[in-house]
């Protein structure tokens, strides 16, 4: 019997079975050839699908995800800017593998050695950037593991920043790329205006002369259709990691990560990751409050100022995923009764809490959104007659 036949009395079991109502129960994941893969929500950090995503494994090349935070980390403190010239040393021209072919000496700005590591992941390029963020490789690494155990990422070490090492103690997990990816995409998302960019060609001027170089997106995900919006991120590949990719998109104002990693060839990790990411897209719907509940001043015992205003502290989102109706979910302001004076902006004055029949989905902070100082002995006085004066008002 054919396996189409099988199918067919099998459904008309079912048929019988079931009284004439067919039944049909939701698969319970993706297709996925990788023995390792997440898929995470990136609002929320709420992870949506897992297949042993705690398995440490080679990262490849996706190690740079996490030289990008610390390259966005220097720009954002001030440390470094896009337009700095960086000179690439004999070490950094050394590098192997995944190359834009940098000259010793040869300078290219921030911006120039970002697309170089984003969209042909290049290895000089990294290590060039390392090497001037930290004054070297070595020192760049300890931050770069330091940043890591900062996001909770307890089962990652790094020992390059590029990905290129072949040792068996360069590690990291699915759900900790995952974390790391989320971090960049959500903390800085500008990444986004270099890692979706398809071609460019950049310049490199040496003592051999000038010459343009094409640097092509390793990231092949970008052309392949689907009904979603492919942003990013980063691919990575060697004969330890096999193939890996974090893959990020955006689809009615949802952003999805799908990490992929140790796919046994170089389709299979862009095929498991759209799966991955059209899987999320047929389950998700994210809750936005966009309407907060108006909130009342807060009483403040023994402060210059008899109340305090008071803000929510950022914006309360949560993901569905099996079908709720969002319209379900109720608010409900907690706050305390009076706060003692003196204050600081942005103390928490209580909460905003989310609840669908009955059950707590999250709370949004409530915080000071100014500062109150304590009242000295000639404030207090003040208030005093200032309250005298209007009985005295009152009464006349």
């Amino acid at each position: 019997m054919s396996q189409f036949m099988y199918r067919v009395l099998a459904w008309i079991t079912a048929l019988v079975v079931s009284g004439g109502v067919v039944r049909t129960e939701a698969p319970v994941g993706p297709e996925i050839s990788a023995p390792s893969a997440v898929l995470m929500e990136a609002s929320t950090g709420q992870i949506i699908y897992e297949k042993n995503g705690e398995e440490q494994r080679s990262p490849a090349s996706i190690t740079k995800i996490m030289t990008l935070i610390l390259i966005f980390d220097a720009i954002d403190s001030g440390k470094i800017s896009l337009s700095d010239q960086v000179v690439t040393s004999a070490y950094a021209k050394s590098m192997g593998g995944s190359q834009v072919f940098l000259e010793e000496g040869e300078m290219q700005t921030v911006e120039t050695l970002i697309k170089c590591i984003v969209i042909a992941s290049g290895n000089d390029a990294s290590v060039a950037m390392a090497e001037y963020i930290a004054g070297s490789e070595e020192e760049f690494v300890r931050q770069m593991n330091e940043r890591a155990k900062g996001l909770g990422m307890n089962d990652t070490n790094f020992e390059d920043c590029c990905g290129l090492t072949d040792s068996p103690t360069h590690v990291t997990t699915a759900k900790d790329i995952a974390i790391m990816s989320r971090e960049l995409i959500t903390k800085y998302p500008q990444i986004h205006n270099y890692s979706t960019i398809w071609m460019e060609n950049i310049t490199h001027v040496t003592k051999q002369g000038t010459k343009e170089f094409g640097l092509a997106n390793t990231n092949k995900l970008l052309k392949m259709a689907a009904d979603f919006q492919v942003t990013g991120l980063k691919t990575g590949s060697t004969s330890r990691a096999k193939y890996c990719l974090s893959a990020t998109a955006q689809k009615d104002g949802i952003r999805l990560i799908a990490v992929i990693m140790a796919a046994p060839d170089y389709k299979a990790r862009f095929s498991d990751a759209r799966n991955l990411l059209s899987y999320g897209y047929a389950r998700c719907r994210l809750y936005e409050d966009k309407e907060k509940i108006p909130l009342p001043e807060m009483k403040v015992a023994g402060g210059v100022k008899e109340n305090v205003l008071l803000e929510a502290e950022g914006t309360f989102t949560w993901l569905s995923t099996e079908g709720e109706d969002l319209g379900k979910i109720e608010k409900k302001l907690e706050l305390a009764e009076q706060m003692e004076a003196p204050l600081a902006r942005g103390e928490r004055a209580g909460m905003i809490a989310y609840y669908m029949d009955g059950e707590k989905l999250g709370e949004l902070p409530v915080v000071t959104a100014e500062a109150v100082e304590k009242a000295g002995y000639i404030d207090q006085l003040q208030k005093l007659f200032g309250k005298w004066a209007g009985f005295r008002n009152k009464a006349a």
